[in-house]
């Protein structure tokens, strides 16, 4: 047997010794390597899950905050032209009001003014038959000559100025 120990080169207290061993650096691997490896492996597995977790909710808030914000945007854009149509109605309005305020105060100008023009008229008529009533009864004195009463000169003034107004 020695020549096949030769031959191949086991020994085989060698090889129980190198088994032992091997056997013994399992088990010390196992028990002190192999637990703390696995359960740092998983510790990390668990960190990653963690961070995709809080990546999906993340996103998630996200995709809600950006939904509110447009919907919020929306809003403000609406009340934006809201805003922007009551002004601009407002504005019309009040146009309105200034052009209407503006033509009764134009309007009551011209009733004023026409009433004053025919005041005006009245008494420049008034005047002038005072004054031509006056001529007349000074011409009429010389034409006659002699005095007028005040019923005839009264009927002279009326029949001249009836003579004036249907002559314009």
């Amino acid at each position: 047997m020695e020549g096949f120990q030769s031959f191949i080169g086991v020994d085989f207290w060698t090889a129980l010794f190198t088994l032992l061993n091997f056997l013994l650096i399992l088990f010390v691997g196992k028990r002190f390597l192999w637990g703390p490896v696995t359960k740092m492996i998983k510790d990390r597995q668990k960190e990653i899950d963690d961070l995709y977790a809080d990546a999906n909710a993340a996103r998630t808030s996200a995709k809600a905050m950006e939904t509110e914000y447009q919907q919020k945007l929306s809003a403000a854009v609406e009340t934006g032209d809201r805003i922007v149509k009551e002004a601009v109605a407002r504005g019309n309005a009040r146009e309105e009001e200034i052009l209407h305020r503006a033509n009764a105060e134009a309007a009551a100008i011209r009733e004023k003014a026409a009433a004053d023009i025919a005041m005006e008229k009245k008494k420049a008529l008034n005047d002038a038959k005072d004054e031509i009533s006056q001529i007349a009864v000074i011409i009429a004195g010389k034409v006659v000559g002699r005095q007028l009463t005040a019923e005839d000169h009264s009927k002279l003034v009326d029949d001249f100025i009836d003579g004036l107004g249907e002559g314009v």
